[in-house]
């Protein structure tokens, strides 16, 4: 070959145009690979752009992720965790009646990773059945998950704890209390909470109180419920077991709670309920009996949830900031896994009560 054919081929090859963006159809899904064909860059340059590497220059950066956006081409995450032999898929486990609870905590799991490469994928689960533990297990495998969020009430669960890590798949666990190594733990504290409720309702007066607890069967009930016990005691008040109604976390448990609490004789001048799902049935129990909030009966609820401030009189609560709750655990599973330190403490949020206008001082 003569110098001068070699420089007519080289000629020829730069001669060729990269589509103008603008131009650019495509019958179907824009993939990688056509990303990568139309901006004239090859594909690892494309993923080192969709991975933010710095090793790509601003221009080719800018003109890739212009096509992008064209295009409306996203990764698929899935893919990318073929291609680099790792997940870019973090799971959020629940079994919990609370929708808002559910959508906050997804909320704050998704601050922690936008921008991050990672996506969010939900797995809800019946923790009462025989073969939860099996479906969770498998969830994860068929995910490839690089790590799981794991809230109330499968986080007290240490049997599935342990089949995550029987198949090497980092978890986070919120609970109220701690359950784990530090490294593995986000702890709520709710007893505190529950007894800073007990103690601000034996402030204003009330001395005959009603007590609407969650399932037994979940920890946050025996930490509340605890808790606020706890605190009454330790104030000169003893609260008949006649007085304490088990919800289901739901606003129908709460309406058939404080019917049963509000039926008795001497009848409550307060009611706690642990979550506010059920302080809102508390009301409406209120309203069929012809009680006003606050004026015969103060109510507490607990959680925080936009419904508190829409509820009319606006609820006095427990804030928990569940938010923040689950982009702390995301954020636990983006960074490097930590060697265990038996010194180490787990990450903790302190709730705080909120007072509103659903509480006074009792009639005399």
């Amino acid at each position: 070959m003569t110098a001068s054919s070699s420089r007519t081929r080289r000629s020829r090859t730069a001669a060729t145009p990269t589509p103008a963006p603008e131009d650019v159809v495509l019958t179907g899904k824009a993939t990688i690979n056509d990303i990568a064909r139309l901006t004239g860059v090859s594909k690892k340059t494309v993923s080192r752009v969709i991975n933010h590497s710095p090793l790509v220059h601003p221009e080719t950066r800018e003109k890739v992720l212009a096509l992008m956006k064209q295009l409306g081409y996203t990764p698929d995450p899935q893919a990318r965790g073929l291609a680099f032999r790792r997940s870019f898929l973090i799971g959020l486990v629940y079994d919990n009646p609370t929708a808002q609870f559910i959508v906050n905590m997804q909320y704050g799991a998704l601050d922690a990773l936008r921008d991050s490469g990672y996506e969010l994928v939900v797995h809800p689960c019946d923790s009462s059945k025989e073969d939860y533990i099996e479906s969770v297990r498998r969830f994860a495998q068929q995910q490839k998950l690089h790590g799981v969020i794991l809230i109330p009430r499968v986080s007290e669960d240490e049997q599935l704890a342990s089949a995550l890590r029987e198949i090497g798949v980092r978890y986070v666990r919120i609970a109220s209390i701690p359950l784990d190594q530090a490294a593995s733990m986000v702890v709520t504290h709710d007893r505190l909470a529950g007894t800073e409720a007990a103690n601000y309702l034996e402030s204003l007066g009330h001395r005959t109180i009603g007590l609407i607890t969650g399932p037994r069967r979940y920890r946050s009930t025996i930490e509340r419920g605890g808790g606020f016990l706890g605190g009454l005691d330790e104030r000169g008040i003893s609260l008949s077991p006649d007085y304490i109604y088990e919800g289901g976390y739901t606003f129908d448990s709460g309406v058939a709670g404080a019917e049963y609490l509000l039926a008795k004789s001497p009848r409550p001048t307060a009611i706690f309920a642990c979550n506010d799902e059920m302080a809102a049935g508390v009301y409406k129990a209120a309203m069929r009996r012809g009680l006003s909030i606050p004026g015969d009966l103060s109510v507490v609820g607990y959680d925080d949830s936009p419904l508190a401030s829409q509820l009319w009189p606006a609820l006095t609560t427990i804030h928990s900031p569940i938010r923040d709750l689950g982009r702390m655990a995301a954020q636990m599973l983006l960074t490097d896994e930590p060697s265990p330190d038996a010194g180490a403490q787990p990450r903790t949020v302190t709730p705080q009560l909120v007072v509103r206008d659903s509480s006074q001082r009792p009639k005399p």
